[in-house]
């Protein structure tokens, strides 16, 4: 895959991270879970490049905002995307 290409899905899957969170910040609770959702069948569905947005660009950053705005992440993330989401934390020793 091209460069271009790689650096087109990481703003992609961003954009989408900030839509998410755009959603939570003004109390569309449900539309961000379907967001979530979507990212979800992504990360489960996508080829690597995919899988990686979703995992290191979007899901990072949903994350750190639920933390920081103290939501409940296991009651918002998909399962498949929790599961990243404690392999994330577990291995950065938080």
């Amino acid at each position: 895959m091209k460069t271009k290409e790689k650096q087109n899905i990481y703003k992609q899957a961003q954009r989408f991270a900030e839509i998410t969170q755009s959603c939570l910040k003004n109390g569309n609770i449900q539309r961000a879970k379907h967001y979530m959702k979507i990212a979800g069948n992504l990360f489960t569905y996508g080829n690597k490049e995919v899988q990686n947005a979703i995992t290191n660009v979007y899901l990072h950053s949903v994350s750190i905002f639920m933390e920081i705005n103290h939501y409940n992440i296991g009651a918002f993330l998909p399962s498949n995307l929790q599961i990243e989401y404690y392999k994330q934390t577990n291995t950065s020793g938080i």
